[in-house]
C-alpha cells in the first residue's frame, strides 16, 4: 500500500512550527512496511489545499491528512475533502453533545466556536480523539482512503497508533513484510568520521541499509532491513550492529530511543551515586536536562549556576588564586568548581561548565568550554571547541558535559 503525507498549516510554511508529525508518520509506515514516497505541506488556503489532496489522491493508495480540523475559521480540512469527494458536511449530534458534558464535566464555560468540530464529510467515518477536541475521520475517495488527523502531535500519534496504522496495515495485504530500523547513537565522533570507518558497510550493504543522520553534536547509525517479519528483519541488522558497535566503541552510548540523561541516570543508579552540577556557561542547562527524566529525584540532587567570579568562590568554593592564576575559562578553575559543587550539594558525582560562549570573547575564543567531571574514583578535564552561535555553543557543551560524565561512570 503507497501512503502519502500531507501536513496542512501556514505556521509549517512560514517556519514557526517544526514539521515532526510528518517524521513520526513516516516512521512508523516504516515499521509496518507500508510504502511511503511523497510528503506535503501546503498553507491554510482551500483552493492550494484541494490541489494537493487532488494530486495525492491520484498517487496514493491512502492519505495521511494533519492539521486543519480545529475549532477556527482556518480550520478548512473537513469543507476541503468534503469538496474533493463531492459530497456535503454532516453534523454529529451525538459527538457535540458529548463535546458538551465534557466542558461542563471540567466546569468551564462551552465555547460554541467548537461545534465545528461536529462537522464531518457525509459518509466518512469518525477516529476518534481521546487526548483532545477534534475528532479524525476517514474517507473513501476515488479509490483513496482519505484520513484526517488533528495536527496536535500528541492528540495525532495516538490516533495513528490506535486506528491509522492498524486500519492501513490490514488493508495492505498479508505479503507486505516489514521494515525494522535499528538506531545506535554515538558521540565524540564527527559525521565524516563516522562515515569513513563505516565506509565499506554503508557502500556494501543492500539489505539491511546503512545511513547516517547527524543532531545536536549525536551522529545517529540507523540500520534498515526489509523482511517478511521483525525479527527476521532483527537477526539481519544483528550481524551489522555488532561490527558498527566494534568499530565506534564507547563511543555509541545508545540505541533506538535511549538518550544520554537516561543512560547516565541508570548508570548512576547502578551505582547508588548522586549527581549535582555547577554551571557557568551553560546556565543551567545541564540541571535541566538531568532533571527532565521521570524518576530523576532518585539520582539528580541539585544544581548551582555561579556566573559571577565572586560566586563561583562563595558558593562553590573556589579559590580567588585559582580564577587569578588559570583564569575563569580554565580547566582548573572548572575543576574547582566540580570539587565544590560536590562539597555543597553532597553529591557522590559532580560536573561543571566554564567558557566562553560568545557573542563576545571571554578570556579565550568564542566556543571553548571547559567541562570537569569530579567522582569518588577520579576526575577528569577537558578543554572543547564548539562550532556555532552563542545558543548552539551552550546546547553543545551541556551534551558534551553529559557525556563526560557518562564516561567518568562507566570507566570508573
Amino acid at each position: 500500500m503507497n501512503v502519502e503525507i500531507l501536513a496542512v498549516g501556514t505556521e509549517l510554511l512560514l517556519g514557526q512550527i517544526v514539521n515532526t508529525n510528518a517524521s513520526e508518520i513516516a516512521s512508523r509506515l516504516a515499521d509496518h512496511g507500508l510504502t511511503h514516497r511523497y510528503q506535503g505541506v501546503v498553507g491554510d488556503n482551500p483552493e492550494r489545499m484541494e490541489v494537493a489532496i487532488r494530486q495525492a489522491i491520484e498517487r496514493a493508495d491512502a492519505l495521511i491528512i494533519t492539521g486543519g480540523i480545529g475549532p477556527t475559521l482556518d480550520d478548512v480540512t473537513r469543507e476541503v475533502v468534503a469538496s474533493v469527494a463531492g459530497v456535503p458536511l454532516e453534523f454529529d449530534t451525538s459527538y457535540s453533545e458529548s463535546m458538551r458534558r465534557r466542558w461542563e464535566a471540567l466546569g468551564r464555560d462551552f465555547p460554541e466556536s467548537n461545534l465545528r468540530q461536529a462537522y464531518r464529510p457525509a459518509g466518512s467515518d469518525v477516529i476518534a480523539n481521546p487526548k483532545g477536541s477534534a475528532p479524525g475521520f476517514r474517507l473513501e475517495v476515488d479509490g483513496c482512503w482519505v484520513m484526517a488527523l488533528p495536527g496536535v502531535p500528541v492528540e495525532m500519534l495516538g490516533m495513528l497508533e490506535d486506528d491509522v496504522i492498524p486500519f492501513l496495515v490490514d488493508r495492505s495485504g498479508i505479503d507486505r513484510g516489514v521494515v525494522r530500523s535499528r538506531i545506535l547513537r554515538s558521540w565524540g565522533l564527527s559525521e565524516a568520521a563516522v562515515g569513513e570507518l563505516l565506509e565499506d558497510l554503508f557502500t556494501d550493504s543492500r539489505n539491511p541499509t546503512v545511513a547516517f543522520l547527524a543532531s545536536a553534536g549525536v551522529i545517529k547509525v540507523r540500520l534498515t532491513a526489509r523482511a517478511s517479519s521483525v525479527a527476521s528483519a532483527s537477526d539481519m541488522i544483528a550481524p551489522i550492529e555488532d561490527e558498527v558497535r566494534r568499530r565506534l566503541g564507547e563511543h555509541i552510548f545508545g540505541a533506538d530511543d535511549d538518550t544520554i540523561e537516561r543512560i547516565v541516570h541508570a548508570a548512576l543508579a547502578a551505582r547508588g551515586w548522586t549527581i549535582g552540577s555547577a554551571e557557568s556557561a551553560t546556565g543551567g542547562l545541564i540541571a535541566a536536562r538531568l532533571s527532565s527524566e521521570p524518576g530523576s529525584s532518585a539520582t539528580f540532587r541539585g544544581a548551582i549556576v555561579a556566573y559571577a567570579p565572586d560566586l563561583k568562590s562563595s558558593l562553590l568554593d573556589v579559590d580567588p588564586d585559582v580564577i587569578d592564576r588559570h583564569g575563569i575559562v580554565s580547566e582548573e578553575t572548572a575543576l574547582a568548581m566540580a570539587h565544590g559543587a560536590r562539597g555543597t550539594l553532597a553529591v557522590d558525582v559532580a560536573v561543571a561548565v566554564t567558557g566562553s560562549a560568545g557573542p563576545e570573547p571571554l578570556e579565550v575564543a568564542v566556543g571553548t568550554m571547559c567541562i570537569a567531571v569530579v567522582t569518588p574514583l577520579g576526575e577528569r578535564a577537558r578543554t572543547l571547541r564548539m562550532p556555532g552561535d552563542r545558543e548552539r555553543v551552550r546546547a553543545y557543551a551541556a551534551t558534551a558535559a553529559l557525556q563526560h560524565v557518562r564516561l567518568a561512570i562507566q570507566t570508573s
